[in-house]
């Protein structure tokens, strides 16, 4: 009974920005691209996230900003990455955990900064 409590948390827009160190208006506009995020509203309009869209969205996360998928591609990914069982997933592809997702945003810009600047030094060769 208490697993189930547990499965059903729903998360606020404010607390899953903070999980996955994005902005609000970021996650209204992957919901308007990924069909899989698709939010209960409070009665008062409040946004609520259950647990497996706050891990959808540390996915679709990774895909942009760590694997340098654009919209479209991403969105491919993720499709073909529900699409396929739970057991043909390695382990290693698995989203990481939301305590694991607070990252030092500073340090990530920087990496994602040089990474795109070593890529446009190889595109200008």
């Amino acid at each position: 009974m208490a697993r189930a409590a547990a499965e059903e948390k729903l998360y606020k827009i404010g607390e899953v920005c903070k999980l996955a160190d994005l902005q609000p208006y970021v996650l209204r506009y992957w919901e308007t691209e990924f069909p899989q995020l698709a939010p209960e509203k409070s009665g008062g309009g409040q946004r609520l996230y259950n647990r497996r869209e706050v891990d959808i969205i540390l996915r679709i996360k990774e895909l942009l900003y760590r694997e340098g998928f654009t919209i479209a591609g991403a969105k491919k990914r993720l499709e073909q990455e529900m699409s396929e069982p739970v057991a043909a997933a390695p382990a290693a592809e698995a989203p990481a955990p939301v305590v694991a997702a607070v990252a030092a945003p500073q340090h990530d810009l920087s990496k994602v900064k040089q990474e795109l600047r070593a890529l446009l030094d190889m595109l200008s060769d």
